[in-house]
C-alpha cells in the first residue's frame, strides 16, 4: 500500500479540534513575513526584559513544536505517536551555550537520553549538535586548519572526549546516534571527527549517523569519497540526509567575504542533488544507512519507489524517514501507516532557552515557497472534513 499524502483523516488523528484550530491559527501567523519578523523582535525583547510571557508562548508555539521542558514531559507525545506508528527522537534544542558547564551538561543530557532510548523502543535514535558539545569558534578554528593556543588544544580535547564518551555508549548500548549538521564554516572539523567516530564504532552496523546537508553542491563529491573510504577500510556509514536550514545565513557569510557560496544556486538544484544522494546510498545500501530527513513529498515518493525498484521490505532497518513534530504530519503518519520507519525530531527543553529554535522554525516556514500553504490546506481540508462527519 502506497501513503496517500492527501488522507488528512491519518495524518491529524492525533490532533484534537482545538489543536487542530491552534495549528491553523499558528501557520497562518507564519504565512505573514513580516508578522513573523515583528513577532520575532518582540518576542526576543520580552524575553530579555523577563516579561511574562512563558505561559503564551507554552500555550501556542512551544506546545505545537515541541514535546516538551524535559523527557518525562515529553513521554505522552512519545507514547501516543507510537500508538499510530510514528517514533520519536527526543531532541534537547536549547541552542547558543558557549561555557564549558554547559557542554558539560549537553553530554549529560544526551548520554540520559541515550539510556531512555535503550529502555524504551519508540525512541530509536539519539541526536546532538556539535556546537552542544564545543565552541564554534573552535570547530571553525580547526576546519580552516589554524593553529590552536593551550587553551583552545585543551578546550578542543574536552570536546572531542565528549564525542568519545557518547559514541561509545551508543555503541556498547546498540543505540543509533545523529550528529546535526550546521554552517559550513565549522562542518569540515565536524565532519572528521564523526568520520573518526563512524571509524571506531560502526565496524560490524551503522551506530553513528552523521548528517549531509544537500543545499550544498559539494556534498555528492563528499558523499562518494567517504564511501570510498568505508569500502576500503572496511566500515559502516550512517547518514542523515536533509536539505539543510542556514541558507540565508550561508548566503549572506559568503557574498560578505566575497567567496563562492557553498548553497546550491536554485531550488530545483538542491532538489536534483538531495535525490541523488538519496539514489547513490540506496546503490551502496550495504555500506550505508539513511536517515531521510525531509519535508518534501516528491523526495519521499522518490525514496520509495527506489525500495520498491530493489525489492526492499518497507520497514528495511537500513531505511528511515524523518520529519519535524508539528510539521508535514501528512507525510509522517501516512508513510507509517503504509509501513515504513518514520521518526519525528521532537524538541524539548526550557521554553526561553528553546526560543531561538522555535524562531529558526518560524522563519524556514516563512522562507520555504509553498511549505506553509500546503500545511494550512491540509489543516482546512481536516476541518472541512471533521465538520460533514459530525
Amino acid at each position: 500500500m502506497q501513503p496517500d499524502f492527501e488522507n488528512t483523516a491519518i495524518a491529524f488523528q492525533m490532533k484534537t479540534d482545538s489543536e487542530l484550530e491552534r495549528a491553523y491559527f499558528l501557520f497562518k501567523l507564519i504565512a505573514n513575513e513580516p508578522l513573523v519578523k515583528i513577532g520575532t523582535a518582540v518576542t526576543n525583547f520580552a524575553i530579555k526584559a523577563h516579561l511574562p510571557i512563558e505561559g503564551l508562548i507554552r500555550a501556542t508555539v512551544f506546545d505545537h513544536f515541541c514535546g516538551g521542558v524535559n523527557e518525562e514531559d515529553c513521554i505522552p507525545i512519545i507514547d501516543k505517536m507510537y500508538a499510530n506508528g510514528v517514533s520519536s527522537i527526543l531532541d534537547y534544542s536549547v541552542e547558543g551555550k558557549e561555557v564549558e558547564d554547559q557542554f558539560d551538561f549537553a553530554l549529560h543530557k544526551t548520554l540520559e537520553v541515550l539510556d531512555f532510548v535503550k529502555e524504551k523502543e519508540a525512541i530509536p535514535f539519539a541526536v546532538f549538535k556539535p556546537t552542544g558539545f564545543g565552541k564554534f569558534e573552535l570547530y571553525e578554528k580547526v576546519s580552516a586548519g589554524e593553529k590552536l593556543d593551550i587553551q583552545e588544544t585543551e578546550a578542543w580535547g574536552r570536546l572531542l572526549n565528549r564525542y568519545e564518551q557518547v559514541c561509545k555508549k551508543a555503541h556498547d548500548l546498540d543505540v543509533n546516534l545523529l550528529i546535526d549538521a550546521e554552517e559550513s564554516w565549522m562542518q569540515q572539523a565536524a565532519d572528521d571527527i564523526a568520520l573518526d567516530m563512524m571509524r571506531k564504532y560502526n565496524k560490524e552496523k551503522a551506530v553513528v549517523f552523521n548528517t549531509l546537508q544537500m543545499y550544498r553542491w559539494d556534498r555528492m563529491e563528499y558523499l562518494e569519497q567517504l564511501n570510498q573510504v568505508a569500502e576500503e577500510e572496511g566500515f559502516k556509514i550512517g547518514l542523515k540526509v536533509v536539505r539543510g536550514a542556514y541558507m540565508e545565513k550561508e548566503n549572506d557569510r559568503a557574498k560578505e567575504l566575497g567567496y563562492k557560496s557553498p548553497i546550491c544556486e536554485s531550488k530545483k538544484a538542491t532538489d536534483e542533488n538531495f535525490d541523488n544522494a538519496v539514489c547513490f546510498i540506496m546503490n551502496h545500501l550495504d555500506t550505508i544507512s539513511i536517515f531521510a530527513g525531509t519535508h518534501n513529498e516528491a523526495s519521499s515518493l522518490k525514496l520509495l519507489e527506489l525500495m520498491e525498484q530493489r525489492g526492499l521490505e518497507k520497514n528495511n532497518p537500513n531505511v528511515w524517514f524523518g520529519q519535524l513534530y508539528g510539521m508535514s504530519d501528512h507525510i509522517s503518519f501516512n508513510l507509517s501507516e503504509a509501513g515504513y520507519n518514520v521518526a519525528k525530531y521532537v524538541p524539548y527543553g526550557p521554553v526561553k532557552d528553546v526560543m531561538p529554535y522555535l524562531i529558526r522554525r518560524a522563519e524556514e516556514n516563512t522562507s520555504v515557497a509553498g511549505q506553509t500553504t500546503r500545511e494550512l490546506g491540509l489543516l482546512q481540508k481536516e476541518k472541512k472534513r471533521r465538520k460533514l462527519d459530525l
